[in-house]
């Protein structure tokens, strides 16, 4: 598995629970979201230009994000141990977030022996539907 890298962390972090993302996610996962925004803030205290760009990355500024990786970058490369928690945090949430997108996707309702499949994805996709007594094939 490769290592993830700090554009990414900093990603989850500081833009995931925004925009439309942030509607598909749990509790549990924005609390982890939260935990490594703080994990990172935390090593940052005392940087006046980090702690600068972290205020700016959170308000939405895609340069400062950048900025916040390049740190970030810096950070891990000298502690490693740092590097591997918030790693681990960070694939912890991706997990979350790959969960979550997926959940839902097919939809199987069967009322009175009749049922009906719907894919969320494709919603131009057939329809199978089979009743009491029936059999279908699939070739």
């Amino acid at each position: 598995m490769e290592p993830l890298t700090a554009g990414a962390i900093a990603t989850l972090a500081f833009k995931t629970a925004f925009g439309e993302t942030i509607k598909n996610l749990t509790q549990a996962t924005l609390a982890k979201i939260n935990e490594l925004r703080k994990k990172i803030w935390d090593k940052f205290r005392g940087n006046l230009q980090a702690e600068t760009a972290l205020v700016e990355a959170e308000k939405g500024s895609e340069t400062s994000l950048e900025r916040v990786a390049e740190y970030l970058q810096e950070l891990m490369a000298k502690q490693p141990e740092f590097a591997a928690d918030i790693e681990k945090l960070a694939r912890e949430i991706q997990q979350e977030i790959n969960i979550g997108n997926i959940q839902g996707q097919n939809v199987q309702n069967v009322y009175g022996g009749k049922a009906e499949q719907n894919n969320a994805n494709n919603t131009n996709a057939p329809v199978i539907q089979g009743g009491s007594g029936h059999t279908i094939t699939f070739n």
